[in-house]
């Protein structure tokens, strides 16, 4: 059986082929792809140098994606992406996009508490069913970037919808006050 604490080994081999260590054998980067969405952290690395190319290819996968019509990432993001590279913003964009997806999973998960809290109609027959439906619906809508606790459960949430909103908000301009900052 599999660790799935630690990344997934695939290794490169100098005929470009990748070689998952687990299963003994190949695979794509669609394989790949689908092992990120099950949650497996992956790690890529040259069979003869050692070199890390995992950036390198999920950079590819992710313009594979990009160049199918599966868009996610808008043209104005794009743009601000490159220029992020030539500017002071390059410091502080890898902060920003890593607060603003466990914003994300966190909202997602807050979502999955809502609907497992005290429910009325957690006693009736099919109720779990219906239950594990929406989370399959809700993973599958989000590419499953879900957020779980260590011991795998969601993550817990606020009270209510508008300590979330104000956890948001206070967030989201302590975000920009610091781009502010940065931008002086």
């Amino acid at each position: 059986m599999a660790d799935t604490n630690k990344p997934l080994l695939i290794k490169r081999y100098a005929s470009r082929r990748l070689y998952n260590t687990e299963t003994s054998d190949y695979v794509t980067l669609e394989d790949i792809a689908t092992f990120i969405r099950e949650g497996r952290e992956v790690q890529i690395v040259d069979l003869k140098s050692g070199d890390d190319l995992t950036r390198q290819y999920l950079l590819q996968i992710i313009a594979e994606h990009e160049s199918r019509g599966e868009s996610v990432l808008g043209v104005d993001i794009l743009t601000d992406l490159v220029r992020s590279y030539t500017s002071q913003a390059s410091s502080v964009v890898p902060q920003f996009l890593q607060a603003s997806f466990e914003m994300l999973r966190d909202g997602q998960s807050k979502a999955m508490e809502n609907m497992t809290k005290v429910n009325p109609m957690a006693g009736m027959p099919g109720f779990d069913a219906m239950r594990a439906q929406q989370e399959a619906f809700l993973k599958a809508m989000t590419g499953g970037i879900m957020s779980k606790d260590a011991d795998g459960t969601a993550a817990t949430a606020p009270e209510s919808a508008d300590e979330d909103l104000e956890d948001i908000k206070s967030q989201l301009a302590a975000m920009q006050d610091k781009l502010s900052k940065m931008g002086k």
